[in-house]
């Protein structure tokens, strides 16, 4: 029997047995059949049920599991490793017409994601704070001081309240204080085992997508107060070292701050 067409039945949106397939008893192939289809497809649907909880509870169990439904028959896993099943599922839903009433839906399932990353990112040790005292206290190497970041974080930044949202459906918020339609960004990031999240400003995210980019300071600063003339770097210093997501730092001569 052609495996290819074994696959494709699995997910057809219409069942249908496969060519060739037969049973050992005689019984009929299409009932078994679909018993293993379902059990497939229902795996699956589970799969991204515990990737994106929040996006499930947002819409409900029956709406997330018609949307994953469709997932899952367009986009097959290409891994035998289904927790990271979903790496399409956020340009899926907004693309997807029926959730259009919930505009920030993808952006919440794109945070979702990036926690599930985190998570599994490589371990790297976190860098003593006591290592950058004597540099961060010298200002002619402040410019060109170029901080390397641990592989679990990521910026969010979305039109809609995500980090608020999520927040709030863990019960550190209530939703009647939430505004969905204010823009937000997310700073995700794992400290120690546990993956935080917490809503930063518009600087801080430019500041830290330039350090992910391998921007020393003194750019990363001036992408940060082109966006926020207000943005406070020792704040942000802060953050980052009590996340522990400082791993290395080097030093490059001729850069300049803002």
């Amino acid at each position: 029997m052609n495996t290819d067409a074994f696959a494709a039945a699995l997910l057809a949106p219409e069942p249908a047995c496969p060519p060739g397939l037969v049973t050992w008893n005689g019984s009929d192939p299409m009932r078994r059949f679909a018993v293993y289809r379902n059990n497939v497809l229902a795996s699956l649907i589970n799969a991204l049920a515990d990737t994106f909880p929040v996006v499930k509870q947002l819409v409900g169990d029956e709406f997330f599991a018609g949307m994953a439904r469709l997932h899952v028959q367009a986009t097959p896993p290409r891994s035998p490793l289904l927790v990271f099943y979903g790496e399409d599922f956020p340009a899926f839903i907004a693309n997807f017409p029926p959730a259009a009433s919930l505009p920030y839906l993808a952006d919440m399932a794109r945070l979702e994601l990036a926690q599930v990353h985190a998570y599994h990112a490589a371990d790297l040790p976190s860098l003593d704070s006591t290592v950058l005292a004597d540099v961060l206290t010298d200002p002619q190497w402040l410019p060109g001081l170029q901080l390397w970041l641990h592989p679990s974080i990521a910026v969010i930044s979305s039109d809609y309240a995500i980090a608020s949202l999520w927040a709030a459906h863990q019960g550190l918020l209530g939703l009647t204080e939430v505004d969905p339609g204010q823009p937000e960004c997310a700073l995700v990031l794992r400290n120690g085992l546990e993956v935080e999240v917490s809503r930063i400003g518009a600087g801080e995210t430019a500041f830290i997508q330039a350090l992910i980019a391998g921007s020393p300071l003194g750019p990363a600063v001036g992408a940060a107060l082109a966006i926020d003339n207000a943005f406070d770097l020792g704040t942000t210093f802060a953050r980052l070292l009590a996340g522990g997501v400082i791993t290395r730092f080097t030093l490059h001569r001729g850069s300049q701050m803002p």
